[in-house]
């Protein structure tokens, strides 16, 4: 099972609801093949949802709607000729919240997501995938002598790091992460950088995070995403992470990186 190479993801002219709420307003973002970008900005100013759009999880919200295109390989994914399970396939999410299925075995969490994609495997290729996906998210060594227990069992950080496994198992080009480190102790959420690093260049990444810190560490480009109460969230400004943090153009940018509001 060859993985594929990371690809390059265009969002263009995303605008989004709810209901009558617009939350979105026409915003575009070319996130680069094996890049890791950051999106930030206060809460509440359409970054979670700008990512859901990225694989199609919007779409699943009653009275949510949306207008514009996401791109990956030349196709907008919205588009009545693709399929859901390849747009979810090829773009993997890892949630806020670690979510492993609690009385499935850590082997069987680790490759949950071939059922679920239709991938049929031999069972050498699943202990392959199981032992590949569980060192890329950098959990291997730490449960190898038990891959039969519930994964349930593992720590906070634990599970989110077989969170990870699970969505790289299906060899995803893209991986979305939404805070994947907002409910993690230093420890685990160091561990989860780790990885994002080793998998640089392998897959292309895209992480919403409220921790500047955290922001200017991983990431290559980053976007800087506002809303006010009258006015949808948009972004102000993205480009490379060192400048944006370093040198922004936009006043707002530097007051938020800065610390001065939000």
């Amino acid at each position: 099972m060859p993985r594929e190479q990371a690809a390059e993801l265009q969002a263009n002219q995303i605008s989004a609801w709810f209901g009558e709420h617009k939350v979105l307003d026409r915003v575009s973002l070319t996130m680069h093949a094996g890049q890791v970008t950051a999106l930030i900005g206060p809460s509440g100013c359409g970054k979670s949802t700008f990512l859901r759009i990225l694989n199609r999880m919007h779409e699943m919200i009653p009275s949510a709607s949306l207008a514009g295109e996401v791109v990956l390989d030349g196709a907008d994914i919205y588009h009545p000729g693709q399929r859901i399970t390849a747009a979810r396939r090829n773009i993997g999410m890892v949630f806020q919240k670690a979510n492993p299925f609690p009385a499935m075995s850590i082997y069987d969490n680790a490759i949950a997501g071939l059922k679920l994609c239709g991938i049929k495997a031999s069972r050498a290729q699943k202990d392959f995938l199981v032992e590949d996906s569980l060192r890329k998210a950098s959990l291997w060594d730490e449960v190898k002598d038990r891959l039969q227990q519930p994964g349930g069992g593992l720590s906070g950080g634990q599970q989110q790091r077989l969170c990870i496994a699970r969505s790289l198992a299906v060899s995803p080009r893209v991986l979305l992460m939404d805070e994947p480190c907002s409910a993690l102790d230093p420890t685990s959420t160091r561990r989860v950088e780790e990885t994002i690093e080793s998998l640089r260049g392998q897959v292309t990444i895209v992480i919403v995070t409220h921790n500047m810190q955290q922001a200017a560490r991983v990431s290559d480009t980053c976007a800087f995403f506002l809303a006010s109460q009258n006015t949808p969230g948009a972004i102000v400004e993205h480009g490379d992470t060192h400048a944006m943090f370093n040198n922004p153009q936009d006043q707002r940018t530097s007051d938020y990186v800065n610390g001065r509001f939000g």
